[in-house]
């Protein structure tokens, strides 16, 4: 990765066809050393008034309500563990982002404030696809953040390239716009290698893509380019596009007002799985893990089958009917993923249940809520 002042250029190339987007802005394109700066937010934001004018759906994940507060109370960045000092930072903070954004559109702007647990829950991510349809319905500019100022495991394990894709998922995005101060991905560092060329288009996230990325953000931000990546991999599992692109270059805000990206491409896959299966599987946090053997492993995967309590070897977490849990299996190098899904019973039933036969549960427990552990229906494999 590098900054627009590389010898190595991104030449333009066509957008995917797109009628709603989430656009997430980087902190460093929002803040300056007085607080929230029109610097660079002018020109991105009347080029997404512009879109919204012809008719698009834009919803807006922004950055930089910490950095924001810090420079409004001309506090020093807390330590990486003092999260109450963090969390007022960015209770001050976002005000006035919010207000920034309203300066550039002649329409209302809207605060959403999500947490991990808004996502995971599925009555609340409902609710929140619910919220956001509405927004957009009403011609109102959603500008979502994660909320930082209650939340400890956003501030901990989160980052806003990764929300942008959760919210392009909640809403059905048909693109994600990753805004940063960096041009796009490189196949090496063009500082440290002349040779280094600019990747236009990366048909998927592999290991090797993501050794490409490197793992420094801004001095402001949370994320670098490994984020986004790992952002654009999940909005590719859901069939959404993902565009990584340099907001403080005049080029290429310019060009996607057309239609066109001059930075990096990370294409969807060719069809997009149903609502819930996505759903399940980009939940942010699992509730518990349930612990398979090999046989229930394969059947899950090959045949699709539903978990049955004679395939469970364990149950790690305490969680209740209708979370969501990831489903093990133990081998040499540890559990491995498998699936996710929804929990038919809760830990302490299915602990229980492990190697019992179906028909056995209601001798068991008392009661049943029917045969499986978790249906089919209710599971994403990993």
């Amino acid at each position: 990765m590098t900054t627009s002042t590389s010898r190595a250029t991104f030449r333009e190339q066509r957008l995917p066809a797109w009628q709603r987007v989430v656009v997430k802005i980087g902190s460093s394109l929002l803040t300056g050393p007085g607080g929230v700066s029109t610097r660079h937010a002018l020109r991105i934001g009347h080029a997404l008034a512009g879109l919204i004018d012809s008719g698009r759906e834009v919803l807006i994940v922004s950055s930089g309500a910490v950095a924001a507060g810090r420079a409004l109370l001309q506090a020093r960045m807390p330590e990486a563990g003092a999260l109450p000092a963090r969390q007022a930072l960015a209770a001050v903070g976002q005000t006035g982002v919010v207000a920034l954004w309203q300066r550039f559109f002649d329409r209302p702007v809207a605060q959403v404030l999500l947490t991990h647990d808004d996502l995971r829950n599925r009555r609340r991510y409902l609710n929140a696809r619910s919220t956001l349809r509405a927004l957009l319905a009403l011609g109102a500019v959603p500008i979502i953040n994660e909320n930082d100022t209650v939340s400890v495991d956003e501030l901990k394990l989160g980052d806003n390239d990764t929300l942008a894709a959760h919210v392009a998922m909640v809403i059905g995005a048909d693109l994600v716009v990753l805004l940063t101060d960096i041009d796009g991905l490189y196949d090496a560092d063009p500082r440290r290698n002349p040779k280094a060329r600019p990747l236009h288009r990366v048909a998927r996230v592999t290991p090797a893509v993501r050794a490409m990325a490197g793992a420094a953000g801004s001095a402001v931000g949370t994320g670098g380019m490994a984020t986004k990546l790992d952002a654009a991999a999940r909005a590719a599992d859901a069939g959404i596009p993902t565009a990584i692109l340099n907001g403080t270059s005049a080029r290429s805000i310019d060009a996607f007002a057309r239609d066109r990206l001059v930075g990096t491409l990370v294409a969807g896959s060719r069809s997009r799985p149903g609502a819930r299966k996505t759903w399940l599987k980009n939940a942010p946090l699992a509730a518990g893990r349930v612990c398979v053997d090999a046989g229930a492993a394969r059947a899950l995967a090959e045949r699709g089958a539903s978990l049955l309590p004679r395939g469970v070897v364990d149950v790690s977490g305490e969680f209740v009917r209708g979370d969501v849990v990831e489903i093990g299996v133990t081998g040499r190098g540890g559990v491995r993923a498998v699936a996710r899904g929804v929990a038919q019973y809760g830990a302490s039933e299915i602990r229980k249940l492990i190697g019992a036969r179906s028909e056995e549960i209601g001798t068991r427990l008392g009661f049943t809520y029917g045969p499986e552990i978790v249906h089919r229906d209710d599971l994403a494999l990993a």
